[in-house]
């Protein structure tokens, strides 16, 4: 499994020793295990987990601004966990508010020794945190309609969104042309399998 990882991200231009692929491997198992009893993914054979659950998570890597970032509906903790480990100086919050979830991402915590995560269960329309986040971020949480609706308490002019989507995002982006926000679509290094995800950039305008 190591070497399948490890060439996943030569193929997508990491360097694996630059990365704490060992703790990747360690998520990845604890996913495998809780999965039978929780069903926290649908994804389960081996290849498809680490394209789809790593890989996926690390492309949004070099967007990331900031020290004090959110995932939003992070489920079992995807993209947050995995940027997380990349990133330890950064403190993330995970957000879901389904407790089976929440319970399995603060096993995550514990048996990976992450300081730098704090895991809440709540709604995302719900949730009111003392400090603004740099960066919010989120993977197929909802339709970029529903998405700001729900995170407009949550982005200022200062900070940005950035929502991992497929690849018909373009026509939920055409439906907010009215709204007060700067939208940015990028591509994202597509997977050997077949998906191609985009990545929006919302950005408040003053």
């Amino acid at each position: 499994m190591r070497d399948l990882l490890e060439g996943e991200l030569r193929k997508s231009g990491f360097v694996p020793e630059k990365f704490p692929c060992k703790k990747y491997l360690i998520y990845l198992q604890l996913l495998s295990e809780w999965n039978k009893a929780y069903n926290l993914t649908a994804i389960t054979e081996p290849k498809q987990m680490v394209t789809r659950h790593v890989i996926n998570s690390l492309s949004v890597l070099p967007y990331i601004e900031g020290s004090h970032c959110l995932d939003i509906g992070t489920g079992a903790g995807l993209p947050g966990i995995i940027l997380a480990l990349s990133q330890p100086q950064k403190k993330w919050v995970l957000l879901d508010s389904v407790q089976k979830k929440t319970r399995f991402l603060r096993h995550i915590k514990h048996e990976l020794s992450m300081a730098n995560i704090e895991i809440v269960q709540s709604r995302i329309e719900l949730y009111k945190p003392e400090t603004e986040f740099d960066t919010l971020v989120c993977r197929a949480f909802a339709p970029l309609k529903h998405l700001i609706d729900k995170t407009q308490h949550l982005i200022t002019p200062s900070n940005q969104l950035l929502a991992i989507k497929g690849e018909t995002v373009g026509d939920e982006i055409c439906e907010l042309s009215e709204l007060n926000y700067h939208f940015e679509l990028l591509d994202l290094s597509p997977l050997d399998s077949g998906v191609k995800p985009k990545l929006v950039k919302i950005q408040k305008v003053n």
